[in-house]
């Protein structure tokens, strides 16, 4: 693992794989690496890069060190230090956000952008209709299953109040799996969570902002992917107005997802990806 200093954030960052094509995937440098096939690392070269949330603060932070435009900031100094060029960009969940706001602002070093599991805003309106769309389709086993597994989530916050983020994620498996058994802590091992900078990201940046409205000055190809049973960013019917845009947007939905589908359902995201990439 090696380190880019940024304002003082030591941002990690780790490649893996082999190919021309690369791949600059933002989020956490440990947690990343863990989803992604090593099927998919024969064809593409992956860049996965620490942002500020993931990493610990230098000093006493303020606002104005943490908002989007500085996470914006902290990619293109990492793009010139791995000097990346005509590159792909993936955002997961809430990093869509930055990954979006990058190709917006950056367009001449973008190729292509990939945006998996996100909702278009995380607004606490959203939230709560994700949540009714949870209460109202989703089967009795796993509603069951949530209810015993979040009835933990206050205990565990209160034993590890620093952790709060992965323990949520944790909590919520049953929203964020097709099999809403599955235990993801060896995915969050060893992953630091930031809680100034993640609650302010999740809490007010993103949800000031629509993927939707960012895509329309987007002049890039896009591929949007989605979890049938993604209840975290639910229904995939908030992306129907993609449909109508004059945009090159592919807009995929892996049937038997979650939240993860490059881990759920590997084979089918792996082909999904790889012909949408190598698709001129």
């Amino acid at each position: 693992m090696n380190n880019i200093n940024r304002e003082g954030f030591d941002l990690a960052y780790c490649v893996k794989g082999q190919g021309k094509r690369k791949i600059l995937v933002i989020g956490s440098s440990v947690y990343y690496p863990r989803l992604f096939s090593e099927n998919l690392y024969k064809h593409f070269q992956f860049y996965f890069l620490d942002h500020r949330g993931f990493v610990k603060s230098p000093r006493e932070l303020k606002q104005e060190d943490y908002t989007l435009d500085k996470i914006v900031e902290d990619i293109e100094v990492a793009r010139q230090f791995l000097k990346l060029e005509n590159f792909i960009i993936l955002g997961h969940s809430g990093h869509a956000f930055m990954a979006s706001a990058y190709a917006k602002k950056y367009p001449q070093y973008i190729d292509k952008v990939i945006l998996l599991n996100s909702a278009p805003t995380n607004s606490q309106e959203r939230q709560q209709q994700s949540f009714s769309y949870f209460n109202e389709t989703a089967d009795t086993e796993r509603k069951r299953q949530f209810e015993h597994d979040i009835a933990f989530l206050e205990n565990d916050i209160r034993n590890d109040p620093e952790r709060r983020f992965v323990h949520m994620c944790l909590r919520m498996g049953a929203h964020s799996f097709y099999d809403y058994t599955f235990d993801a802590a060896d995915m969050w091992e060893g992953v630091y969570t930031n809680m100034q900078i993640i609650d302010y990201l999740w809490g007010v940046a993103f949800a000031e902002r629509n993927l939707i409205h960012l895509l329309a000055d987007v002049e890039k190809p896009v591929l949007v992917g989605l979890g049938r049973y993604d209840y975290l960013v639910a229904p995939v019917s908030l992306w129907d107005s993609l449909d109508g845009l004059d945009k090159n947007i592919k807009k995929v939905i892996f049937e038997k997802s979650g939240h993860n589908p490059m881990y759920e359902e590997p084979e089918t995201f792996d082909r999904e990806l790889i012909s949408w990439i190598n698709n001129k």
